[in-house]
């Protein structure tokens, strides 16, 4: 089993293909990420990063509704 997690890409360096990496926020903790496998990533969109590299675009409202999910299961 895979595990992604919900992020919001906030800064893009420059690059092209596997040089090309970006920093997430993680409701909070910020990690920069390789964008080599969404070319059409751009700040603003929501991504699923797994161990390091953002896989799937997705919509926010989308987005949001994990992150709300992730936050309920941490309180308990």
């Amino acid at each position: 089993m895979c595990l992604a997690i919900p992020g919001r890409i906030v800064a893009i360096s420059d690059g092209e293909g596997f040089d090309r990496r970006g920093t997430v926020d993680f409701d909070g903790a910020r990690q920069e990420v390789s964008l080599a496998y969404l070319p059409e990533a751009k700040i603003g969109d929501y991504v699923l990063v797994h161990v390091g590299f953002a896989m799937t675009l997705l919509d926010g409202e989308e987005a949001e509704r994990i992150l709300r999910e992730i936050r309920e299961l941490e309180a308990g």
